[in-house]
C-alpha cells in the first residue's frame, strides 16, 4: 500500500506536497482549516484567527518566472509582478492541472500531532482533526508535512512603546489593515519599514492628511523594475552569485549599495541604516522615495513613547493628533499542534536540518515546509523541499547522522549571527540560488553548468549567465520535466509579452556607411602603396588602378 501522507496547509507549500506526493507514489491528505485553497495569498475582508491575512492591493515582490512551481510555467499574458488575486489564479490552475484539489479537506482543523507508541520502528503518526461543525476524528499517517507558514501570528510588542494604553486613537498590527479609504485626511503613524511597512505607508500617503514613517535602524530600499526595465529578480544569475561567494562581503555590498544610491541617496531621504545591504532583509518599495521627495511621507526614527493622542521619537520630535497607528513588527512562528519534545520554537527559532526536519527524531517522518525568509521566491523553495522530503520519506534519500545534521544547524546559526543584525526576523534567512542548489543537491537535480556547458553549451550559457529560474532543477535527475528546456529557452518571451500592450511600428533600421567607407580607404591606401613604383602610369591611364582596386572593395 502507498504510505499516507498528512498535508497540514492548503497553501502554496501544500500545494507543492501534494504534488510531489503524487509524483513519488504517496498518498497526501491534506487539512485546510479554511474553506478555500491560497493560504497566505487569499485575501479576506475580515483576517481569521492564526491565520495569514493580506491586504487588498498586495502584489508579490517577486516575478512570475522567478516564483513559478518549476514544472508549472505561469501563462505568458499574466503581469511579471502579479496581484494577490492572479496569484490565486496561477493557483487553481495548478491544482486544475495535476488534479489537487481532491486531496484537500476544507474546513478541518488540525488540533494535534503526536508520534504513535511505536514510533521508533513504524515513524507513523496519531493526528487528531477537527471539522467545521465540531467533529473531531483521529488518523493514522505514515508521514506528515506542515506547511502552515510564518505569518500567522502577528508580532505586537506593545511593552516596547510606553503610554500606548493613554493613546486616544486607534492601532492595530499590519495583519489587520485592508484598504484606505477610512483614514483619508487622518494623521497616521507606521511603525515598521520591512515590506508590509513601506506598502502600507505609501498606500496611505495618498489619502491621509500626513504620514509618518517610523524606523529604528532605517533599511536598503529595493525596486522592483530593473535595468532597461526589466524584472530586478531576473538580473541576478549564477555568475553574479559565485562573485557574491569569492569577493568581501563588505566589497560586494558596497557595490550593491553604491548602485541603489544612484536610484536615490538612502542617506539624503534618511533611511540609510549602519548595517550593510545583505546584513538584513531588504524592503522591496518602488514608490517610497516618491512619497517622501513629495512629502506625503516623513520618515521618524523610533517611538519614544505615547501620550494621549500625541506620539513622541527618539529625536524629541512629537507629533499630535494621531489617528491611527500601524504596528509592521512582524510575526511570530509556532507549532501548537506539536509536543515541545518534537518541535520546540523559541523567538523565532527552531533547530531544523535545512530548516526542513527536526534532527533528533528517531524515524524522519516529519518536514516543516517553507518555514524560511529567501532573498527570492517562497514557492520554488517550498517545492523544493517538498521533492526532497518525499523522497525521504520514500527511503530513495537518507539523511545524514544526529551529530552530522547537528553541525550543520550550528554552522548555519554561526553564519546568520555573523551577517544578519540580530533580530527575530533574521532567524530563518536564505539565499535563493545557494539555498536551492543546497536542497537540490540532496534532491539529485541541481544543474551541472560544467556538463551542461560540453553537452548542451546554448543551455549552459542560459543557466550561468541566465536568471536562475526554477525549471533548471527540472533539466534531469528525479522529477525530470521534458519541457524544462523550452521553458528555459523561452522565460524572456515570458517576460516581454504583457509588456507589448500596444502595437508600435518597427523602427526602420538604420544603415551606416561609416564601416564601407573606412574599409574602402584602408584597401585605395594598400592598392595605392603596393603599386607605388607603378603611380606615374597610373596617373596617366587610372582605368587598369580602378579595376584593381574593385576587386578588393566591399560592395555598398
Amino acid at each position: 500500500m502507498a504510505r499516507r501522507v498528512a498535508v497540514v496547509g492548503g497553501g502554496s507549500s501544500g500545494l507543492a506536497c501534494i504534488k510531489c506526493c503524487l509524483d513519488e507514489g504517496l498518498q497526501p491528505v491534506c487539512f485546510e482549516s479554511s474553506d478555500d485553497m491560497g493560504g497566505l495569498w487569499r485575501f479576506k475582508e475580515n483576517p481569521e484567527a492564526d491565520r495569514a491575512s493580506i491586504y487588498h492591493s498586495v502584489i508579490i515582490n517577486t516575478s512570475k518566472e522567478m516564483m513559478c512551481f518549476s514544472d508549472f510555467p505561469i501563462p505568458a499574458h499574466f503581469p511579471n509582478y502579479m496581484h494577490n488575486s492572479l496569484i490565486m489564479d496561477y493557483f487553481r490552475m495548478y491544482a486544475d492541472h495535476f488534479q489537487l484539489t481532491k486531496h484537500i479537506r476544507f474546513n478541518t482543523k488540525v488540533l494535534q500531532v503526536k508520534q504513535r507508541s511505536d514510533f521508533s520502528q513504524s515513524g507513523q503518526w496519531d493526528i487528531e482533526t477537527e471539522n467545521k461543525e465540531g467533529k473531531k476524528e483521529k488518523h493514522i499517517f505514515d508521514a506528515v508535512m506542515i506547511c502552515i507558514g510564518h505569518h500567522c501570528q502577528p508580532n505586537l510588542p506593545l511593552h516596547d512603546f510606553p503610554g500606548i494604553d493613554t493613546f486616544k486613537g486607534q492601532f492595530f498590527h499590519s495583519r489587520d489593515y485592508k484598504t484606505p479609504e477610512q483614514w483619508r485626511d487622518k494623521k497616521v503613524v507606521v511603525i515598521g519599514i520591512g515590506n508590509s511597512g513601506g506598502d502600507i505607508a505609501v498606500e496611505l500617503s495618498k489619502v491621509t492628511k500626513q504620514l509618518y514613517l517610523s524606523t529604528r535602524r532605517g533599511a536598503w530600499i529595493l525596486n522592483r523594475v530593473g535595468d532597461n526595465g526589466l524584472p530586478l529578480d531576473m538580473l541576478f544569475n549564477r555568475a553574479i552569485e559565485l562573485l557574491k561567494n569569492v569577493l568581501p562581503f563588505n566589497f560586494f555590498s558596497g557595490l550593491v549599495e553604491s548602485q541603489l544610491n544612484k536610484r536615490f541617496d538612502h542617506t539624503l531621504y534618511n533611511l540609510k541604516p549602519q548595517h550593510r545591504l545583505f546584513s538584513q532583509h531588504p524592503t522591496v518599495n518602488d514608490e517610497l522615495p516618491n512619497r517622501i521627495l513629495s512629502g506625503t511621507v516623513q520618515v521618524k526614527p523610533n517611538v519614544r513613547r505615547f501620550q494621549g493622542s500625541s506620539v513622541e521619537f527618539d529625536d524629541g520630535s512629537v507629533v499630535e493628533d494621531v489617528d491611527l497607528v500601524v504596528f509592521a513588527t512582524g510575526y511570530r512562528f509556532s507549532f501548537p499542534f506539536l509536543a515541545s519534545q518534537v518541535l520546540s520554537v523559541s523567538d523565532n527559532k527552531a533547530s531544523l536540518y535545512k530548516y526542513v526536519f527536526p534532527h533528533e527524531l528517531q524515524r524522519h517522518t516529519l518536514a516543516i515546509i517553507g518555514l524560511v525568509q529567501p532573498l527570492g521566491a517562497i514557492m520554488p523553495i517550498s517545492e523544493m523541499q517538498a521533492r526532497w522530503a518525499t523522497r525521504v520519506f520514500k527511503g530513495c534519500a537518507k539523511l545524514p547522522s544526529v551529530v552530522d545534521m547537528m553541525k550543520d544547524i550550528q554552522c548555519k546559526k554561526k553564519t546568520m549571527a555573523q551577517r544578519y543584525v540580530s533580530s527575530q526576523r533574521h532567524t530563518i534567512q536564505v539565499d535563493y540560488i545557494s539555498y536551492m542548489d543546497e536542497i537540490a543537491e540532496q534532491v539529485g537535480v541541481r544543474p551541472s553548468v560544467p556538463r551542461l556547458l560540453l553537452t548542451d553549451p546554448r543551455m549552459g550559457l542560459n543557466v550561468l549567465l541566465g536568471p536562475c529560474t526554477p525549471y533548471q532543477y527540472r533539466l534531469g535527475g528525479p522529477g525530470k520535466w521534458a519541457g524544462a528546456r523550452q521553458a528555459i529557452l523561452t522565460q524572456w518571451e515570458r517576460v516581454t509579452q504583457p509588456l507589448q500592450t500596444r502595437p508600435c511600428p518597427a523602427a526602420e533600421p538604420h544603415r551606416s556607411f561609416l564601416w564601407p567607407l573606412m574599409v574602402s580607404a584602408v584597401v585605395v591606401a594598400v592598392a595605392f602603396y603596393i603599386n607605388r613604383s607603378k603611380l606615374p602610369t597610373f596617373l596617366q591611364d587610372p582605368t587598369e588602378l580602378l579595376e584593381r582596386i574593385k576587386v578588393f572593395m566591399p560592395a555598398l
